[in-house]
């Protein structure tokens, strides 16, 4: 239980820290999730409300990275995992993982500005990061789909991937959900 109070009071600070961010000039520009062993940076701009992941229903005849739909305030969205879509792990895992990996699990609605009723799947929030924190690496550009951005290397060493949420909505992959 008290595991379950800690999230929320993380995922409650999270919120204020985003609408803080959103609202000031500062610098924080990314909000960081992990999954599959992956860390990625969602530009704030493009990214919506956060959700812990809950019922969905599935849909038939979709990808197997399409986990299915899910009623987010009322609305009907999209919830696509986001580590199976980049090709990063088997996406039957995910969709029944264990209590542990499920109460940390988290959908990352996009920004109603982007006009798609979408939420990624990820397996944890890392918080903010601005790119005072953080070093940009050299990287392969050849085959980089648009929505992939900048590489970057935190103070520990861990590397992390922009994903822009605005180019992902455009793409024609992540769009075509028929399996």
């Amino acid at each position: 239980m008290a595991k379950k109070e800690a999230l929320r009071e993380l995922q409650s600070r999270l919120a204020e820290r985003l609408q803080a961010a959103r609202t000031e000039a500062r610098t924080a520009n990314w909000l960081a999730v992990e999954s599959a062993g992956h860390g990625f940076l969602l530009p704030l701009s493009d990214a919506g409300e956060i959700f812990p992941f809950a019922g969905y229903v599935p849909v038939p005849h979709t990808a197997s990275w399409f986990v299915g739909v899910a009623n987010l305030r009322g609305g009907l969205h999209g919830v696509v995992d986001l580590a199976g879509f980049l090709g990063f792990k088997n996406t039957s895992a995910s969709v029944a993982p264990t209590d542990n990996v499920r109460d940390q699990a988290r959908l990352v609605a996009f920004n109603p500005m982007l006009e798609v009723n979408c939420a990624l799947l990820v397996e944890r929030l890392s918080g903010l990061r601005g790119k005072e924190q953080l070093q940009p690496e050299p990287e392969e550009t050849r085959g980089k789909p648009s929505f992939v951005g900048g590489l970057y290397r935190d103070g520990q060493g861990r590397k992390w991937q922009e994903l822009s949420l605005g180019a992902l909505a455009a793409d024609e992959a992540f769009l075509k959900i028929v399996g």
